[in-house]
């Protein structure tokens, strides 16, 4: 663990959540559904639950706050968030951060299981079309038969088949934004991170996630935006039911039973 205190890496995680919000009106109402969905259809008080693409752990922490008894697996191939976490949530009962990339085929081995769920926000969009097919494969073979895949994120209709749906949803969110932010927006994605990289107590995770480039393939594409990519690739997986819980334009909380 590097010289990072608790204090100083929840100042970091305080600003990350604040930065998110710029992006997300509705993250915490996200959450709150997420997590109402997660507690009725885990099946038990104490689930297995895997956090896929955790960043600092937002979601992992509101979890266990829902969940007390519950193990969380939080997965991310992010050594800045990750450090973050760790350092922030060292004494956390039930919560352990894997240091896994969700794009290369065997992420899951060694994992305990079968999880009883799986959840995610704003982190599977980044992945391509192939390696989300593998990803929701090998999900498959880790939840058990009913288990839960549970992901909040933009995940659009698709122009070519619903142009007047997608020209709506970006509609919602960009009236939104303008309402909330009339004189632009506060600290942003790239500001956050440029001051983290500026920041010599994270030195040397900036430097390891530039030597993974970790951020080179973010937002590259487009199928994997698209609602359409995901079912698909459920269905393909072999998930028995997908559907949206929850939805506000192109913000989605998409489930998955195994």
């Amino acid at each position: 663990m590097p010289d990072l205190t608790p204090d100083a890496a929840r100042g970091w995680i305080d600003r990350w959540e604040r930065q998110q919000e710029v992006y997300l009106p509705d993250r915490e109402e996200r959450f709150t559904i997420l997590l109402d969905a997660l507690e009725a259809g885990a099946g038990r008080k104490d689930p297995v639950v895997l956090d896929l693409g955790c960043g600092p752990g937002s979601l992992s922490v509101r979890l266990l706050d829902r969940l007390p008894d519950a193990t969380v697996q939080a997965i991310d191939a992010d050594p800045v968030t990750l450090t973050l976490g760790r350092a922030a949530y060292q004494d956390r009962p039930g919560l352990h951060f894997n240091d896994l990339d969700l794009s290369t085929p065997g992420w899951s081995a060694g994992l305990p299981g079968p999880a009883d769920a799986a959840v995610s926000t704003t982190a599977l969009h980044w992945l391509t079309e192939s390696q989300l097919h593998a990803l929701y494969t090998e999900l498959a073979t880790v939840l058990r038969p009913g288990g839960l895949l549970l992901d909040g994120d933009h995940l659009r209709s698709s122009e070519a088949t619903a142009p007047t749906l997608t020209r709506l949803e970006r509609t919602l969110e960009e009236r939104e934004d303008q309402r909330r932010y009339p004189g632009g927006h506060p600290e942003d994605w790239t500001a956050w991170w440029d001051a983290v990289a500026a920041d010599p107590g994270l030195a040397a995770e900036v430097a390891e996630r530039d030597r993974r480039r970790v951020e080179s393939t973010h937002h590259a594409w487009s199928e994997t935006v698209l609602l359409e990519t995901h079912v698909g690739a459920l269905r393909a997986a072999g998930f028995a039911e997908v559907g949206t819980l929850w939805q506000r334009g192109g913000n989605r909380l998409l489930c998955a039973v195994r």
